[in-house]
């Protein structure tokens, strides 16, 4: 079996073993046991994908293509470049380090699991496709189970946040479904047959006024699960009435399909239409980074903060996105891998907080870093990895970003830019609020004295998360030599 295809097969191999068990011990072991093998394959990925790289300079590599629908020639296909790569090992480390947090899920444990895994397959085969009718039913795969992970498991108005989650990404995906057929209807613009490939319709020439009509579409089907203002409010909701590990998959991972589908089929297929459409779309996702940012200070209950802080980051994606170069699209991408360890570690540290102190509001917390000094330093840093300092994931990600922003001239593209730079003083706002308001000063509540200590399988799920953060920000070069690599090719189509 080839080796991307394994992706899709362990997790269904785990979920079929799940079924079969009894508690939540036999559950929590059979899970690990699979996360752990997709990680483990994931990071087996890169070291196989840099030595065929090596040899191979085709666009994608472990390509296989399967027939699947030939009546409208609809294939299962599949391949890689550095991008899939990086982000296929970001959603192994989120899913293994969820489950470790998961621990204690008494409530249907069985269930739980299984609807995570099934969320994790639909990422994982949204990131190898090739195809852009499998990628569609992957993007579905991976936004269904949200609904009954929030809707079962969640807290507060889970069910209203369960509700408009899916009603807002179910609208996204009929718009995109639209934009995806009109790339598919005119596929065949220089005269071979109509087809999902996106590598063969990137060799087509696809006429300017097609790509004018179907970018947007196309743009906003994705960026709406990407945060993209003003279609960002599910989001907020949604991460408040997830539990922990959801919150950590639906903003670690889930959100950078957003990122990665407009980068990937919006802009590659239609540049043209991109380059028209760009200042609507740089206008709204400047909005959102500023609007995230202020919203988050706002803010007293902790995943409200790190669910705008997030609206905030995922805005500085699609604005690097549309930048149109290759130094802000590498920045797009970093960002997107640092966000996702970032925010993942953020919920999960607030997860470990509101399960001893059974609160997530900062104004009635206080004193922690003395009561549970492993969660509070973690959270710090975190915090200063969000805001951009040197020697973390956040600032290698921002600088490409910001660079690659200042090379576009005029002064529509310097006042953009000038404003999305100031979300940094921002961040850094918030991020010392909470921590001055929630671990420092005295402890507020004398019950906190008594807190449980931080658990092992708390402190490999919290390491899982923060080695990447700090690795990334120490030694790019090979993260970021593999992702210029493979933006070639877009750049060579926006020429």
């Amino acid at each position: 079996m080839d080796i991307l295809s394994l992706f899709i097969v362990v997790p269904v191999l785990t979920i079929l073993v799940l079924v079969f068990t009894r508690n939540l011990k036999q559950a929590r072991l059979v899970s690990v046991v699979g996360s752990l093998v997709q990680l483990g394959m994931a990071i087996n990925l890169v070291f196989a994908y840099l030595k065929e790289r090596a040899i191979n300079s085709d666009i994608m590599v472990f390509t296989k293509d399967v027939v699947w629908f030939e009546q409208f020639n609809i294939h299962y296909t599949i391949g890689v470049d550095g991008i899939s790569v990086a982000l296929l090992l970001l959603t192994a480390i989120v899913v293994l380090a969820g489950v470790f947090i998961s621990w204690k899920m008494y409530d249907l444990p069985k269930e739980f699991f299984i609807s995570l895994i099934v969320l994790s397959i639909g990422v994982y085969g949204f990131f190898i496709s090739i195809d852009l009718f499998t990628m569609f039913v992957f993007f579905e795969i991976a936004v269904i189970p949200m609904y009954l992970l929030i809707g079962i498991w969640g807290s507060g108005p889970k069910e209203y946040s369960a509700m408009k989650l899916t009603l807002m990404l179910m609208g996204a995906s009929a718009v995109l479904l639209v934009g995806i057929l009109g790339i598919y209807f005119n596929s065949n613009a220089d005269g071979g047959a109509l087809t999902f490939n996106i590598l063969e319709i990137a060799k087509a020439n696809i006429p300017f006024e097609v790509q004018k009509l179907f970018f947007p579409l196309t743009f906003i089907g994705f960026a709406v699960i990407g945060a993209l203002f003003p279609f960002h409010t599910w989001s907020p909701d949604g991460h408040a009435s997830a539990p922990t590990a959801v919150s950590m998959l639906h903003a670690g991972v889930l959100m950078k399909l957003g990122g990665y589908g407009v980068f990937r089929v919006a802009m590659y297929l239609l540049p043209e239409g991109a380059l028209h459409w760009s200042w609507i779309f740089i206008i709204l996702s400047v909005i959102g980074v500023v609007y995230g940012a202020f919203s988050a200070i706002k803010q007293t209950d902790l995943k409200y903060i790190n669910a705008y802080s997030s609206v905030s980051h995922l805005g500085l994606v699609l604005f690097a996105l549309l930048m149109l170069n290759k130094t802000a699209w590498n920045g797009a991408i970093l960002q997107s891998l640092s966000h996702g360890f970032m925010t993942a570690l953020f919920f999960a540290l607030i997860g470990m907080i509101y399960s001893r102190t059974h609160t997530r509001d900062i104004t009635k917390l206080g004193g922690l870093l003395k009561v549970i000094p492993f969660i509070s330093v973690i959270y710090v840093i975190a915090g200063l990895a969000s805001l951009g300092l040197p020697g973390f994931s956040g600032f290698v990600a921002e600088m490409n970003i910001f660079v690659g922003a200042f090379q576009q001239e005029g002064l529509f593209m310097r006042i953009a830019t000038i404003l999305s730079v100031s979300v940094i003083v921002i961040t850094a706002v918030y991020i010392l609020r909470v921590v001055g308001i929630m671990l420092m000063g005295p402890i507020k509540n004398e019950s906190y004295l008594t807190l449980e200590k931080v658990t092992w399988y708390e402190r490999f799920g919290i390491l899982l998360l923060l080695i990447p953060i700090v690795g990334i920000g120490v030694a790019p070069l090979w993260l970021s030599d593999m992702i210029l690599e493979s933006l070639q090719p877009f750049i060579q189509g926006l020429l």
